[in-house]
């Protein structure tokens, strides 16, 4: 294993209208094991010209993971820089294009921020699409979303939602390095199925179902994500 200063280079990209405050449990708790970085994903209009500007800014070798957007932002990369792949953890993720009742929910998604007003990031009927049912009454932990996502604001919405999804499945089925996959076990955005169906394709991943967890798992389970990011890191 590769390291730096005795800690791992760990690339975090987060997802669509995130940023460092997404994986602000696990920068803190694998401080001690990782050197943590947060790739940028607001940079490009394809999803190689995104994968393109976080690896000019990465260190040389890492270990990668991807959240959600940065899924696919992770497999592209794959797919142009695996040498600098170390290992690969994808959470509440995808790996095919979008069917067609994701392509209309992001189409509507896309249309009711061109409507005139103030973007405000994850309302209310968002909200209840991204974190688990347990959570809607935690203000802290709804703040914290709705900061983030205006923080990002419209522009980067409209951009990141316009990037296309390519089919994943050649990239981890070649895959053979340490696997690691994390779900949230009510995800309403990137199902279980589609976890277990990534796992199917490479049985050597491990597969980590979180109870009580929606898809914002990096901020709803820290520390359970943490654990398992952790376990990850260390394994042979």
């Amino acid at each position: 294993m590769e390291r730096m200063n005795a800690r791992i280079p760990l690339l975090l990209l987060p997802g669509l209208l995130n940023d460092a405050e997404l994986w602000r449990g696990q920068m803190t708790g694998l401080a001690d094991i990782a050197d943590c970085t947060v790739g940028d994903l607001t940079q490009g209009t394809t999803m190689q010209a995104v994968a393109d500007a976080v690896l000019a800014q990465a260190p040389p070798r890492f270990a990668l993971a991807g959240f959600s957007l940065g899924g696919f932002v992770a497999q592209q990369i794959l797919r142009t820089a695996p040498q600098r792949v170390l290992r690969l953890a994808l959470v509440d993720t995808a790996f095919q294009p979008d069917t067609p009742e994701r392509a209309a929910q992001r189409a509507a998604q896309v249309a009711s921020v061109r409507l005139p007003g103030r973007f405000q990031g994850f309302g209310n009927s968002l909200m209840k699409s991204y974190i688990d049912a347990s959570r809607l009454g935690d203000h802290a932990l709804i703040q914290r979303v709705r900061d983030m996502t205006a923080r990002l604001g419209a522009d980067v919405f409209l951009q990141q939602s316009g990037l296309g999804r390519a089919d994943g499945s050649e990239v981890l089925a070649a895959y053979r390095d340490p696997l690691l996959i994390v779900c949230g076990c009510n995800d309403r955005i990137t199902p279980l199925s589609i976890s277990e169906a990534m796992q199917a394709l490479a049985p050597h991943a491990t597969l980590v179902a979180l109870p009580d967890c929606g898809h914002l798992s990096p901020m709803e389970k820290p520390d359970e994500v943490s654990a398992a990011m952790r376990h990850w890191l260390l394994a042979p």
